[in-house]
């Protein structure tokens, strides 16, 4: 499938692959039978913290015999994954959301077997047919007692235009046990979207993902409502919340303006400056920022290792290579040849 890696971990070989646009690229790793168990155990943990976010692993039982693998397709700002393995126990510590800082939303569609999932005070029981949201940014643990597969989408939390206490009240809750109802209509087709992803063309296929995102908003926003009165609100921080999500999906246009987002929303622009003002920043740092940050992501993934460093600044808004060569730098302290260059070394080494 274009555009993904693959991770199979068990006995009696650890095999670690990746498929780019231009070919493809697959390593064998060690042996099982000669590293031992604890290097299996050690390459699942590396791939999927790497694949989501950092991750501690329980393994109650003989890890000598555990298996697991892990499909990765990132298209844009959306990342599907397909997990299968046996019982593990996964843990995001508060120390490792607050070192890595990644502020995801997860969405976990489970296929087969049965998950825990706690967060925020809650835990809930997710089974085959049901979605459940959780927050990298905050702690978490995902309980998986038996052998179980599971598709996971993760989007940027702008996309899902929600409030931090909108997110957190969607945390940990079962969505789509009842028969009937909104979850019950969209989960279907969430589920279809998500596999004609993989065998589309690249336009259709980044048409496919914003639906996919889209679809995970209604989802969300829907359990909000059937827990209690909505809460929409047209407060600062529901407005700013609202006109980041745009300014998510809009990245890649070059000609996005302050005063495009302001008469998208309603507002004036004197007040869509004062709302960026106090967060500490401007409406056109935070656009920059959010365009280096999503072609720092890109020049990193291995299916985009063929692709010209103008044509990945042009994808997401830059205009002049220069410019974006120089705003680069002046973020990350080195070029983006030179990150592409690390990124890909870190990657063989963990293969």
């Amino acid at each position: 499938m274009p555009g993904s890696e693959l991770l199979m971990v068990g006995t009696p070989h650890t095999v670690l692959s990746t498929d780019t646009e231009t070919g493809t690229d697959t390593e064998t790793g060690t042996d099982t039978d000669t590293a031992g168990p604890s290097d299996d155990m050690l390459s699942w943990k590396q791939v999927l913290s790497r694949t989501y976010v950092d991750l501690e692993l329980v393994v109650r039982e003989d890890p000598g015999s555990w298996t697991g693998s892990l499909r990765a397709d990132r298209l844009g700002s959306l990342q599907v994954a397909t997990e299968e393995s046996d019982p593990v126990k996964l843990v995001r510590t508060p120390q490792g959301a607050a070192a890595d800082g990644h502020a995801y939303i997860f969405a976990r569609l489970q296929l087969e077997g049965r998950a825990l999932l706690c967060q925020d005070g809650r835990s809930t029981q997710v089974h085959p047919g049901v979605l459940a949201f959780y927050d990298a940014s905050r702690p978490f643990s995902l309980v998986l007692p038996e052998r179980h597969r599971a598709r996971v989408l993760m989007v940027p939390r702008p996309m899902l235009r929600l409030s931090d206490a909108e997110i957190r009240r969607v945390t940990a809750t079962a969505i789509g046990d009842a028969p009937d109802g909104l979850a019950a209509l969209l989960l279907p087709l969430l589920s279809g979207v998500v596999q004609e992803i993989g065998s589309a063309s690249p336009l259709v296929r980044e048409r496919l993902a914003r639906t996919a995102a889209d679809l995970l908003a209604t989802l969300a926003e829907n359990q909000l409502a059937a827990d209690g009165p909505p809460c929409a609100g047209t407060g600062p921080a529901t407005m700013l919340d609202r006109i980041k999500a745009s300014i998510e999906t809009r990245l890649g246009e070059p000609g996005l303006s302050p005063q495009m987002l302001a008469d998208e929303h309603g507002i004036s622009l004197r007040y869509l400056h004062k709302l960026f003002q106090e967060q500490g920043t401007t409406v056109g740092r935070w656009v920059r920022e959010r365009r280096l940050d999503a072609c720092r992501a890109e020049l990193a993934r291995p299916e985009a290792a063929g692709r010209a460093i103008a044509a990945v600044a042009a994808r997401w808004g830059f205009i002049s290579a220069s410019h974006f060569s120089h705003a680069f730098r002046k973020a990350y302290g080195v070029s983006p040849a030179q990150w592409r260059s690390t990124a890909g070394r870190e990657r063989r080494q963990v293969g």
